[in-house]
């Protein structure tokens, strides 16, 4: 071990990054949090993972907002309305 360490050109951060991930900081509810945390615990795993997982199932399921057989109902409803006028 040396007795003194140059750290002039030494970066904060994770020792190793994680390809495909970002460091962020971000403001959530208190209660959410400890709900998250509490979640992630009794599952054996991270409550940020817990987040993630949870905003890609958002994510995933508003992807298909207007799909096939929303644009036929939304089409249908539209279709009786004007009828009626």
């Amino acid at each position: 071990m040396k007795k003194e360490y140059d750290f002039e050109n030494a970066r904060r951060g994770a020792v190793l990054a994680q390809k495909g991930k970002t460091r962020i900081t971000i403001y959530l509810d208190n209660d959410i949090l400890d709900e998250f945390r509490n979640r992630a615990d009794e599952a054996g795993f991270g409550y940020q993972t817990m987040i993630n997982d949870a905003l890609r199932e958002f994510l995933d399921k508003t992807k298909k907002l207007l799909d096939e057989s929303m644009l036929r109902r939304v089409m249908r409803e539209e279709l009786a309305r004007v009828a009626h006028h």
